[in-house]
């Protein structure tokens, strides 16, 4: 791959969000290279802090069942919005597979948790540019309900849930006219 073909790829990148999905099953191999992949995103002291929960066929629905719970125990009744709670439990059924993405913190704490989280972060980028040039839909998603705890996923000592990542194959892939500010408003030479 030459640069010019790389920032095709990067600037091509976008949120394909599970709406548009058509409902096709990846085949698991697919999602295991994307898996693969991610894994070689830089980290310091290659304390390698990714740890990746993969929800596909059955446990999609269980996936569906716990955020629908949780939007409706945790949404005050006047803010409670029935489309919002069925948009909730479709994100999983309308996807192909989803990944949830865990942080696991050194345990001798040789970084700081940022540079543990950008790591993480890293890796989901990989994913992304994965997808892409896959022809696939990719989303991340952080709601507070995976989020905030680590009971559902049964998260180990140190560890954290820094969202979801839905993957899917579009219907279409949507228009969009994302724009980014010049970069002559955030580089600075010196």
């Amino acid at each position: 791959m030459d640069f010019k073909d790389f920032k095709l790829l990067t600037l091509n990148r976008r949120s394909i969000f599970p709406s548009v999905y058509s409902g096709e099953v990846i085949d698991d191999s697919v999602v295991t290279e994307i898996l693969d992949i991610a894994r070689w995103a830089p980290n310091h002291k290659m304390t390698e802090p990714w740890r990746f929960k993969v929800y596909s066929g059955k446990s999609k629905m269980i996936l569906s069942d716990f955020l629908g719970h949780y939007y409706k125990e945790n949404t005050p009744i006047e803010k409670f919005s029935e489309t919002k709670y069925k948009r909730t439990m479709d994100k999983p059924l309308k996807s192909s597979h989803i990944i949830a993405l865990c942080m696991q913190k050194d345990p001798q704490e040789r970084v700081p948790e940022w540079e543990e989280i950008a790591a993480v972060s890293c890796a989901v980028m990989s994913m992304w540019l994965a997808c892409t040039s896959l022809g696939l839909g990719s989303y991340w998603s952080s709601p507070k309900s995976v989020t905030s705890g680590p009971e559902f996923l049964k998260l180990d000592a140190g560890e954290r849930c820094l969202g979801l990542f839905y993957i899917g194959v579009p219907k279409v892939v949507p228009e969009t006219k994302v724009t980014r500010r010049p970069l002559s408003e955030v580089v600075e030479w010196i």
